[in-house]
């Protein structure tokens, strides 16, 4: 479900995606207010229109920051975690060192190749990867293993699992450092100045209004108020720090020694407009 929006005077002139999950909100409070029209879709799908130039500024998965051509990431707002993460869950039929088949949610890229970092470098296996559409479930696969990411993840599911990962918690308890799952990035060649300072007054305002934003989110999530709350002001991240920045670059090292992600790159870089 999607936040309503009402016609203001545009303030910028780009082309903003955002993720339609639960855990954006707080990013985009009052961006409606402040005359920046967003579109919504899923993670992997902004990525794509990011790449294909449909946007301009896009929270993408973190993964895609690595693959892009000339992407930089243009705020210090982010979604990331420094422990459960609660959204993101690899669900297991059998032990890990034991996957050979992986069901990964349509919809995700990062937490898709942090599934495959974490099985790699903790089990040492490399399972076969098939897609989950939207609108499947667990039962909808035979898998070993099944990621679900966003709003499919949050809550209790049934049926026999013998092990249920939260993978920001697995990431962090692993390493030590939080997570990052998505950043605002802008293609190259776009002037993105007119939303940057927009960007990182929403968030404000969105970590100021928590407990506006679970009271009108939690009955459409399937969530109490509580749980809402819970969900958006503890197991969510939004500033991307220094100890962000420093998971990023592992987070690219990783992929990239498996193939997942272009040799190369150059984080640092990347991120400096948003320091």
């Amino acid at each position: 479900m999607n936040p309503p929006f009402r016609r203001v005077p545009r303030t910028s002139s780009l082309r903003v995606g955002a993720v339609q999950y639960l855990n954006t909100r707080p990013l985009v409070h009052g961006l409606a207010s402040r005359g920046v029209e967003v579109v919504y879709d899923l993670p992997s799908r902004l990525a794509d229109r990011l790449a294909a130039g449909l946007l301009d500024v896009a929270l993408i998965p973190s993964i895609e920051l690595f693959r892009g051509r000339g992407y930089r990431v243009v705020s210090d707002a982010c979604i990331g975690c420094r422990g459960p993460v609660m959204s993101v869950k690899l669900f297991f039929r059998t032990r890990p060192d034991r996957v050979a088949r992986l069901a990964v949610d349509e919809g995700s890229r990062t937490s898709g190749t942090l599934a495959r970092i974490l099985l790699a470098e903790r089990h040492g296996v490399t399972p076969l990867i098939e897609p989950l559409p939207i609108g499947a479930g667990l039962d909808d696969t035979a898998a070993d293993a099944v990621l679900l990411i966003g709003d499919r993840a949050i809550g209790s599911h049934r049926g026999s699992f013998q092990l249920v990962w939260d993978l920001g918690d697995e990431w962090c308890r692993w390493t030590g450092l939080p997570f990052v799952f998505a950043v605002w990035a802008a293609r190259a060649g776009v002037d993105s100045r007119g939303v940057e300072r927009l960007l990182v007054e929403a968030r404000d305002s969105g970590r100021a209004n928590l407990a506006a934003i679970a009271a009108v989110e939690a009955a459409p999530h399937g969530l109490t108020v509580p749980q809402c709350l819970g969900y958006l002001r503890d197991n969510l991240h939004y500033e991307l720090g220094a100890a962000e920045r420093e998971a990023l670059a592992l987070f690219y090292r990783h992929a990239a020694a498996l193939t997942l992600a272009p040799s190369g790159f150059d984080v640092a870089a990347a991120v400096a407009a948003s320091v």
